[in-house]
């Protein structure tokens, strides 16, 4: 197996609590060198939020592991200049400030590429570097929000309901790590930086498949409607004897399976559910249809008669069931991180598996605050060693 596809890049992470780390960590993922630039004192916000073990966020090792940590306070003019030094021996600066956050302390990329002229500058914030919302803050629910996603998640007529996972920040985690590495791949052909402006509310938006193109074509404004899809029928949960179960078919191929399953095979050319445009004209009545067959038997009992008849299904899991899941452990897609303080730990792996690399079983830890400061001072920097003992001593 050879090395990650990043070993070699150098990454300084000047973000907080989630998009900004999650875009870093999955840089680090892919072997870059992450160094996580903290303020004194507290350090990213993220590290004062639960679960907790042994007074140690479990929430800060998710998203932080195997970076290490450089105390720096750019509030003070020494601070500057050493975030300054520090870009000169970077190939990416992530940051996840409000827009004109970087730019009023003089590390904005205009100010940073005179450093490093071949600096790739990612920006992530609430609603990109321009535009009339460019200077509010933002966190996740904010953009779910204002993006549309919350107006389309729920039951029909129930209260607003938030995405469970925090897709406002991890989705614009995710796009920023693509800009930083498209920003890459450009860099190696012109010998040119860049920057990368991602804005959460504009993630939000790339990923309304289907709502956008509704609106624009028809003019039907969407909503929530359940565990149900809006387009492709049947696509759903369907209620069992003891629970639920989900069939989604994609296909008049797998809506026949379906219902030769359910032993109900005359629906499949009924006129009213021959297409997947008439299946979908009458939703509510083939979903109601089919329901009657679900309720007769448990959720087991379908899983085992839909996935031998080829049509995609699942019960609804718990996060505990994922612990002990087969197709997770083949994945590896829980890996074991052994924290100092709070012992081992699981946590996500790595969805992004490459032929070339060997999938980690594990990974280094999340660091301590300000652990890598002294070595970094030292030897990237040249700082002298009773130097960078005195700045270690003022933050400690």
């Amino acid at each position: 197996m050879s090395k990650k596809p990043l070993e070699g890049i150098r990454v300084l992470d000047f973000t907080n609590a989630l998009a900004g780390p999650y875009c870093s960590m999955m840089l680090g993922n892919m072997g870059a060198e992450v160094i996580k630039v903290e303020k004194p004192g507290t350090g990213d916000d993220s590290r004062g939020y639960g679960p907790f073990v042994n007074g140690q966020s479990g929430y800060f090792v998710s998203v932080n592991h195997g970076k290490k940590s450089v105390v720096c306070n750019t509030k003070d003019p020494e601070g500057v200049e050493m975030f300054k030094d520090l870009v000169k021996h970077v190939d990416i600066v992530v940051e996840n400030l409000k827009a004109g956050a970087m730019n009023r302390m003089g590390l904005g990329y205009e100010e940073l590429k005179k450093v490093n002229p071949k600096l790739i500058y990612v920006a992530i914030s609430g609603f990109g570097q321009t535009g009339p919302y460019a200077p509010r803050p933002a966190y996740d629910m904010v953009v779910q929000a204002m993006g549309g996603v919350m107006s389309i998640t729920g039951e029909p007529g129930g209260k607003p309901v938030r995405v469970g996972a925090s897709i406002g920040d991890i989705i614009a985690g995710i796009f920023g790590a693509f800009g930083a590495v498209t920003a890459l791949y450009k860099r190696a052909i012109t010998g040119e930086g860049d920057m990368v402006d991602v804005g959460m509310l504009d993630c939000q938006l790339a990923i309304l498949e289907n709502a956008i193109i509704k609106y624009s074509a028809t003019g039907v404004v969407a909503g929530p409607l359940g565990a149900v899809h809006p387009t492709v029928t049947p696509f759903q949960a369907f209620e069992t004897k003891d629970n639920y179960v989900i069939a989604a078919c994609g296909n008049n191929r797998l809506y026949a399976a379906f219902c030769n399953a359910l032993g109900c095979p005359e629906m499949i050319d009924d006129p009213r559910f021959d297409t997947n445009m008439h299946r979908n004209q009458n939703l509510k009545l083939i979903g109601d249809l089919l329901t009657e067959k679900t309720r007769t038997k448990t959720t087991a009992e379908w899983l085992d008669i839909l996935e031998k008849a080829g049509v995609p299904c699942t019960g609804i899991n718990t996060v505990d069931k994922l612990f002990s899941d087969p197709q997770v452990a083949a994945r590896n897609m829980l890996i074991e991180v052994d924290q100092p303080g709070m012992g081992k730990v699981k946590i996500a792996g790595n969805p992004v598996k490459m032929a070339s690399v060997e999938a980690d079983a594990d990974h280094h830890p999340a660091p301590a605050l300000g652990d890598s400061t002294r070595d970094i001072l030292v030897n990237m920097l040249g700082w002298e060693e009773a130097k960078a003992d005195e700045y270690v001593e003022k933050f400690h």
